[in-house]
């Protein structure tokens, strides 16, 4: 354990730095770090070098090289700049490499090179160009902050939705500030500038001057500042040589020491860098490579602090010890273990154990730490295995990704602060596809979160291989993916679609099974014809539609209609489309298909709902019944005839008689000469358009009825024998509730409907005799259900006698 603590250093009393090696860097630099720009991503991410930047020292003709790195040296990719010059570089949350040129366009690659787009920090800052730059990250995203020419501050707190914002100028500012950085308090970034012995901080309405509380006197100027991984601690370099080190808000002072150094340094966080190194800020220390080495310096972990520093007696110490007395075979082994259970602490031994593992770089010293709290765990008879298992899970994760040839560093509580599904991203973002399944496999991940997603992704990946043809990649995606839950083949083939591979992209939708997936991309890629086939196959109206009005919008109208022609379901739905919306192009549809007898019924919709005068709608009439004709529908064509003849006769009835006529019906027409007392006109009407008696008689009777004109209904009844009979007109005098009248027409109503005219006015005992004498037995039924009382009592019982003498016979 001594030789272990080697590289300890203390700081203070309460706590011990480390430093470790993480790779040893095989890249083959041309130039020094100082010659490039450098920007080295967090948790663990690639390093980007701009060799040869802008300088005048350097030839004219020489163009930079853009080189990324993991971050055990390993290249990904290399590209000739051929854009402006670069005032800064960063990474964003992304792993997107941020390029900030001089005239204020900031270029996006991918982590291999790929250019991704670009975006203007705004015509102010073109005009006075760049004189320094700041990426920075946000929980809304990665930022990027300006510092113009102008010495004014322009800033997106969030690349991925642009929104720039001019910072308040700043008094009296002639010259760029000493130094400057961005600080996000209370969800909102801030900038924080010096200018001599001065600071201000920078918000989107005011610039206010701060001061660091208990700072030493005699600042003349600040030469450099630094804000922690969290936002929370600010460390200012002074030119006195003194390091003030404080919380960011400026309210509260955490230490202040005099390192001695007035020159200002290439590079601080948190303490100073000599030349040939770079640093990289991460959530729990720092990373620092140089051309040879990559190293990790952060505090010693309370856990590895208690089990491994000298004469520690934590229980955590003891029960590794017992372990290791325990593989020698030694009885020591059984004496540290006592010492534990004796003051109850062989869980806390077991935990201290496990999370000192965590925190553990070498796959050895995980081991023997993991085997001790196993071995501690064996004495234990409820201890949980859940966090030994998870911790065992987690280290050969994290073992696997700190591999060289993988070269992505992360610690344990990096890892846990970036979780296992931004991992697995990170993965498929440099195309390790076979190492993000199996981890995805050895964790149990349900599959929409891990392997289906991966597989969507490397199948996204394979169509960008242009070298491979359509059919090949289309049947190797198929052959991995088959039926695969979460996978969306469309998703896919839009990203073929995307990279100019239409073909493939239909031969992959052959595979995806939701039309309504289908449909959008085959109308996006002007396979409209293939996307209708595709609507129409799904039974889905909606998407029927949709593509229908894209194909009317795309498509000249000959071409439309005889696209419709060949698939009568998508005419179907397009005709009653028109019906609501486009009635004259549903006459089209009709005159291209010959279709008479449709277009005669639209002339006959038309005529009404388009035409008020009664020549224009009479001139309607006449096409329509055009059409019939030649529709071969004679009755079609009779009836729109006769409606014409009764229109021409409404609007002569209203000009002799006033009063409302036009687009009554025939026999509202006969009612209302009736009701007028035209009576004649209406008998003419009548024989004119053939109406029969029955009908005719009915509608007298009532419209009589109505004008309760009793005098002239007697009369009407006896004019000749009545066709319908006399109950309806028993029936009509109730209705209007007028017995006097209707027992008139009782008595003169046949045998056979007598008994139901007596009951409707309400002759009880004269309907049973008449029941009686027919021996009815239905009558009879009908009579009693009638009988009501005392008062029909004789009548019922008359009834029952009548029926018990029937029954003797």
């Amino acid at each position: 354990m001594d030789c272990y603590t080697a590289n300890w250093n203390p700081l203070g009393d309460s706590a011990f730095y480390r430093k470790y090696e993480l790779y040893s860097m095989d890249w083959d630099l041309k130039e020094e770090l100082r010659d490039c720009l450098v920007a080295a991503a967090p948790y663990g991410g690639p390093i980007a070098l701009l060799r040869n930047p802008w300088r005048k020292e350097k030839p004219a003709s020489a163009r930079p090289v853009l080189e990324i790195y993991s971050a055990s040296g390993m290249p990904l990719a290399s590209l000739l700049w051929k854009s402006g010059p670069v005032v800064s570089l960063g990474w964003s949350a992304e792993e997107e490499l941020l390029c900030v040129q001089e005239d204020g366009v900031v270029l996006v690659y991918g982590l291999h090179g790929d250019f991704r787009r670009h975006f203007s920090m705004g015509n102010e800052v073109l005009q006075n160009r760049v004189l320094d730059a700041r990426i920075f990250h946000t929980e809304f995203g990665s930022g990027v902050a300006i510092l113009t020419g102008a010495h004014r501050f322009t800033l997106s707190a969030n690349v991925g939705d642009l929104k720039l914002r001019r910072m308040p100028e700043v008094p009296g500012l002639q010259s760029a500030p000493s130094c400057w950085t961005t600080v996000c308090q209370d969800r909102v970034a801030h900038i924080l500038l010096a200018v001599g012995p001065d600071l201000y901080l920078l918000d989107h309405a005011a610039c206010s001057a701060v001061t660091p509380p208990g700072l030493a006197p005699g600042v003349s100027s600040f030469l450099q500042m630094a804000v922690s991984f969290t936002y929370r601690h600010l460390a200012l370099f002074t030119d006195t040589g003194y390091i003030w080190m404080g919380t960011a808000s400026l309210k509260e002072k955490l230490c202040e020491f005099n390192c001695n150094i007035r020159a200002p340094p290439k590079q601080m966080v948190w303490f100073v860098l000599d030349e040939d190194s770079y640093l990289v800020p991460e959530l729990d220390g720092v990373r620092v490579f140089s051309r040879s080495t990559h190293e990790f310096l952060h505090e010693v972990p309370v856990a590895s602090e208690e089990i491994f520093k000298i004469a520690s007696m934590a229980p955590g110490a003891l029960l590794l010890e017992a372990q290791k007395e325990y593989e020698k075979e030694s009885q020591k082994a059984d004496e540290y273990l006592r010492e534990i259970q004796e003051l109850g602490q062989l869980p806390q031994a077991v935990q201290q154990c496990i999370e000192a593992a965590g925190h553990e770089h070498w796959p050895d010293m995980q081991k023997s730490l993991l085997r001790a709290a196993s071995f501690g765990k064996c004495f234990l008879d409820r201890f949980p295995p859940d966090s030994f298992v998870r911790m065992c899970q987690d280290l050969r994760v994290l073992n696997a990704i700190r591999d060289y040839h993988i070269g992505i560093p992360l610690t344990y509580s990096q890892y846990k602060q970036l979780t296992i599904q931004v991992l697995l991203d990170r993965l498929v973002l440099r195309r390790l596809y076979p190492l993000a399944i199996q981890i995805c496999e050895y964790l149990r991940l349900p599959e929409v979160q891990g392997v289906s997603r991966i597989l969507a992704h490397w199948a996204c990946y394979k169509v960008q291989q242009k070298d491979v043809s359509d059919e090949d990649v289309a049947r190797a995606i198929n052959q991995k993916l088959g039926d695969t839950p979460g996978v969306s083949y469309s998703d896919i083939a839009a990203r073929a679609y995307g990279c100019g591979r239409t073909e493939l992209a239909i031969k992959l939708l052959e595979y995806e099974p939701r039309s309504g997936e289908q449909v959008p991309l085959l109308l996006k890629m002007k396979r409209s014809k293939l996307a209708l086939s595709k609507a129409i196959e799904s039974g889905d109206t909606d998407l029927v539609f949709t593509v229908l009005l894209h194909l009317k919008n795309e498509l000249n109208r000959g071409d439309f209609f005889m696209t419709l022609r060949n698939q009568p379901m998508a005419l179907s739905l397009y005709r009653q489309f028109c019906k609501h919306q486009e009635l004259e192009t549903l006459k089209d549809l009709y005159n291209q298909d010959d279709n008479h007898q449709e277009l005669g019924s639209f002339h006959i919709r038309a005529s009404y709902a388009a035409e008020e005068r009664i020549e224009g709608r009479v001139a309607a009439l006449q096409t329509a019944a055009d059409a019939f004709y030649k529709a071969k529908n004679e009755f079609a064509a009779k009836a729109t005839e006769d409606q014409m003849r009764l229109l021409r006769l409404q609007r002569r009835l209203e000009d002799e008689l006033g009063g409302q006529f036009l687009d009554l019906s025939l026999h509202d027409t006969v009612t209302t000469l009736i009701l007028s007392g035209q009576n004649k006109r209406a008998e003419q009407l009548a024989r004119d358009f053939r109406i029969p008696d029955k009908r005719l008689w009915w509608l007298k009777l009532t419209a009589l009825a109505d004008l309760e004109d009793w005098e002239e209904l007697e009369k009407f009844s006896k004019s000749k024998k009545s066709p319908i009979g006399y109950l309806p007109f028993v029936e009509i005098c109730m209705k209007q509730h007028n017995k006097y009248e209707a027992k008139k027409y009782a008595s003169r109503v046949g045998p056979e409907q007598k008994v139901k005219a007596l009951l409707l006015v309400g002759d009880v005992a004269q309907a049973a005799d008449v029941a009686i004498e027919h021996r009815n037995e239905t009558e009879m039924s009908l009579v009693l259900s009638h009988c009501t009382g005392a008062t029909d009592g004789a009548t019922a019982d008359k009834i029952q006698r009548a029926r018990a003498q029937a029954q003797k016979k």
